[in-house]
Order: structure tokens, then sequence, then C-alpha cells
């Protein structure tokens, strides 16, 4: 559990952020890597270990990192979406269709459109909707795992450059 305490509580915090909502835009490029520096450090200090930190550790604890904020992000996200019927989906519909049109991809953009909107009909309605939550849960772990992991190689050089 010490291995795996730092990443759990540095992904929750970054998510908890992320439900702020400039910090939001920021939650893959900033958050997440900062929350796997924030793991490699509370994990020096849980563990007394300031020996250099290896590539593998440093990338085991951003991936980690990365895929515990995709679970919260995409969670609070999902309960949020649930009380309030609406998110970032329903607002983004009509700059989503203008876009597709201009990519001129034919019965590809119309059934793609076709299940936006279904999403948000479902998203209006019910508050809930599969493929969206599928679709984001997908999307948060590619985005997160890669910067978690750049946050942790990033952290790596930061702590070992003080140990030298």
């Amino acid at each position: 559990m010490k291995k795996v305490f730092p990443s759990l509580v540095s992904g929750f915090a970054a998510s908890v952020l992320t439900t702020i909502p400039l910090l939001k835009s920021f939650a893959c490029c900033l958050l997440v890597p900062g929350a796997a520096i924030l793991a490699l450090f509370l994990d020096r200090k849980i563990n007394h270990n300031f020996e250099k930190i290896t590539i593998q550790k440093a990338l085991f604890f951003g991936f980690l990192t990365g895929l515990f904020a995709t679970f919260f992000i995409t969670s609070l996200d999902v309960l949020i979406t649930f009380i309030t019927k609406t998110n970032d989906l329903i607002y983004s519909i009509p700059q989503t269709e203008v876009l597709m049109r201009q990519w001129n991809l034919g019965p590809l953009a119309d059934e793609s459109i076709k299940m936006i909107k279904q999403m948000a009909e479902e998203i209006r309605t019910t508050g809930f909707s599969t493929l969206y939550v599928i679709m984001i849960f997908i999307s948060n772990f590619i985005t997160n795992s890669i910067f978690g992991m750049l946050g942790g190689a990033i952290g790596m050089a930061m702590f070992n450059r003080r140990t030298d």
C-alpha cells in the first residue's frame, strides 16, 4: 500500500482541482504531471528513501498517478453530469457539428453527429450516457497516462539533481 498511496492521493488531488472550471483546461498538461511529481515526493517522504529515482520507478509512479487521476476525474465528471444533467459536451455540440461538416466526411460525419446528439439527449433526460462515460474514460486514460509518465520523468530529473 505504501507504493500505491502517494499516486492515489496525488491523482485524487488532481481530479478535485479539475472540477474548478478554469483549471479543468490544464488537467492533462499541468495538473497530472504535477500530481506525478507530488507522488514521487510523497513516496520519498513516506519511505524515507532519498536515493536516486530510476526511470522505471518514475514512469510507474507517473502512470499510476495518471490512472488514478483518470478514475477520479471520470467519476467526478459523471457525478456532476448526473446531478446537473449537463456538461461540456452539450455546450459544444453546435461547434462540433460545424467542425465535422467542414471536414467533408459525408455519412461518417452524419452518423457521428447523430451519436453525439443521442448522448446529449441521454444526459439531458437521465443525467447519464454509457457511451459518454466510455469515451471520456478512454480519452482521460490516454492523456493522463502519457502526461503522468512525463511528470514522473520530470520529477525524477528534479529529485535526482538534488541528490547529486
